[in-house]
């Protein structure tokens, strides 16, 4: 049993009594040795006192003992860190809609693959968590905002549509306002829920060409990083990919470097996914990571089920070895 800590560590002032109990008992078993010394006829003795048990005799007080130790350290209240649900926490998906979407180096392109991890990732999110999805490609469009009910989240992936540009930072910029705005309403005494955005592209952002520019990608990422607002970023797709604009065949090779950069000027972690399978096992680690938390938690249960069997075995033993109960 894995411990981390005791949240009442004062209760392990019984071992004391513990402790007491067992020097009670020797004493009482060197007493019980001097009364029988002292009977004059041995011979007598040895006809009418039942014969010694030896050391079984003690197995009843030492299992007493052993229970008691596993009570008192379940009373001091030992907790265990543990993976548990969260039950706030705000998640915006940000998906490219580009036209580069359209690539067919992942089956059956990009788009597709990108809307079926998606819709995976939204409905094995844990409850607790509100999820929002926003689309980008020149623009940014808020299409669900965070709620726990999933269908909405997953329709609206379904009837994604492609359009011409790469507007990263816009994307970013519409999931920060989403956040900001759903924060305010539900925020309480415990403050706002922790927030995160996991971006999805396949490329390099195109509107405004300086990703530094005001409304630009790692412009966008450093105002998340001062929002406390980490970006998970995925890069989708691969080197050899290409789409037809205008009949003529185009090159969108996946831009690596810029999402990673996003990602770590906003204090988040940058994924790598070059096929459907790999892009479901990144949404699959990230549904782990924000559905879940490593809490304190109370983990006393065995401690009582294993002190309170012990005692059991302990009366029993004493009944079976003594025909009393001690």
């Amino acid at each position: 049993m894995s411990l981390s800590g005791f949240a009442s560590p004062w209760w392990f002032l019984l071992l004391l009594a513990v402790a007491a109990v067992v020097v009670g008992y020797v004493l009482a078993q060197r007493a019980r040795r001097r009364r029988t010394l002292r009977f004059s006829n041995l011979e007598l003795l040895e006809k009418v006192a039942p014969k010694s048990q030896g050391w079984v005799r003690h197995v009843p007080a030492a299992l007493i003992t052993v229970s008691l130790l596993l009570l008192t350290v379940a009373l001091a209240g030992p907790t265990a860190e543990q993976r548990v649900p969260r039950n706030r926490a705000t998640v915006m998906l940000v998906i490219d809609v580009s036209l580069s979407m359209e690539a067919t180096d992942v089956a059956p392109n990009r788009l597709k693959a990108a809307q079926e991890a998606a819709k995976s990732f939204a409905q094995g999110l844990t409850p607790g968590v509100n999820l929002g999805l926003i689309s980008f490609a020149g623009t940014a469009t808020v299409l669900v905002a965070p709620t726990t009910e999933r269908q909405n989240v997953v329709k609206s992936i379904e009837n994604l549509k492609l359009a011409q540009s790469t507007a990263t930072g816009e994307g970013i910029y519409a999931a920060l306002q989403s956040i900001e705005g759903f924060s305010s309403v539900v925020g309480g005494a415990e403050g706002p829920p922790p927030a995160r955005i996991v971006l999805m592209s396949d490329g390099k952002q195109t509107v405004p060409d300086d990703e530094y520019a005001p409304r630009g990608s790692y412009t966008a990422a450093q105002a998340a990083k001062k929002a406390n607002v980490p970006i998970s970023s995925i890069s989708f797709g691969t080197s050899h990919g290409s789409v037809e604009i205008e009949g003529k065949e185009q090159p969108v090779e996946v831009s690596d470097d810029t999402l990673q950069e996003v990602a770590r000027l906003s204090g988040g972690e940058f994924y790598k996914a070059a096929s459907a399978e790999e892009l479901k096992k990144v949404y699959g680690d990230l549904g782990e990571q924000i559905g879940y938390e490593l809490k304190d938690a109370d983990a006393s249960k065995p401690w009582i089920v294993l002190g309170t069997l012990v005692l059991m075995i302990a009366a029993g033993s004493s009944l079976f070895f003594g025909q009393r109960l001690p």
